[in-house]
């Protein structure tokens, strides 16, 4: 394990220095969720291919951007990404993120042993789940990641991430979202999962929520790259993370690409993601 997340280090900060000097536009692909490609999509996929296969521990790595998975012929883990989360925001200048899920006999929630992500941002920071929740931050001077704190949730936050396009939620969803609004919760909400998650558990609380909606039942956000790593991470720092009925990390995929509703939070938060859906959809 250690290996592996040696390994993403190194890929993050070759990533870093590709989001500084490499083109942003768009390339004329879609990946296989059937999302327009930038460049730094396929670059970013490119690097973090070259290191995972270069792990001796690793033996089949699937990404976003792939169709299926590139195995090898020995190791233990299997590694699921998303080279670049939010790749759309890098022409506006907003931070974006990887995600890294590592799992051990399967891709299924309950097969992930550890989480990463990294955050380019005005900093670049990466946050690793094992057996707790640990915050790294690249001191670009030495090369290397700096360890700085461990990150606990409370149970209660003060900031809400709402995702989904609002004219397709439930009417049901959109009273608990604006009963929270109401409740005196703030919204902090870039169209980014990693900086909007990371901003979330940095604060110590709150909700991002990505809903099943009437054009998509089954959610956007991806189970094997983004939901599974993040409810891992939540679930280490002390919250909570649910499909709107059940644990996330329960749940199967039916194939490299399946989708969920996700909601990830404090325990008040996500009580009341409980109460509202239940006997719902």
């Amino acid at each position: 394990m250690t290996e592996i997340i040696e390994n993403i280090k190194r890929a993050a900060i070759e990533i870093s220095e590709a989001i500084k000097t490499q083109d942003t536009g768009k390339v004329e692909t879609q990946n296989s969720s059937g999302d327009i490609q930038v460049k730094l999509d396929v670059i970013s996929d490119t690097i973090v291919e070259k290191y995972m296969l270069n792990t001796s521990s690793v033996k089949e790595i699937i990404s976003e951007e792939k169709e299926s998975p590139v195995t090898k012929e020995r190791g233990k883990y299997m590694v699921a990404y998303d080279p670049l989360d939010g790749s759309s925001l890098i022409d506006v200048d907003l931070s974006v993120g990887s995600i890294f899920g590592i799992y051990e006999n399967g891709y299924n929630g309950e097969n992930i042993k550890a989480a990463i992500y990294v955050v380019y941002g005005p900093r670049v920071e990466m946050v690793v789940a094992r057996d707790v929740v640990e915050l790294f931050r690249l001191n670009e001077k030495r090369g290397e990641f700096e360890f700085i704190k461990e990150l606990k949730l409370q149970n209660k936050g003060k900031i809400l991430g709402p995702g989904g396009t609002q004219k397709h939620w439930y009417p049901y969803h959109k009273e608990m979202i604006d009963s929270l609004f109401q409740e005196g919760y703030r919204l902090r909400y870039s169209g980014g999962m990693v900086p909007d998650l990371h901003q979330i558990l940095l604060k110590e609380g709150g909700l991002f929520a990505y809903p099943g909606t009437t054009d998509k039942p089954k959610g956007k956000l991806r189970k094997l790259f983004e939901v599974f790593p993040f409810a891992y991470v939540y679930k280490k720092a002390g919250g909570y993370a649910v499909d709107g009925h059940k644990d996330l990390l329960s749940l199967k995929a039916e194939h490299y690409h399946d989708t969920t509703p996700c909601f990830f939070g404090s325990e008040y938060e996500i009580n009341r993601v409980l109460e509202t859906y239940k006997g719902k959809k």
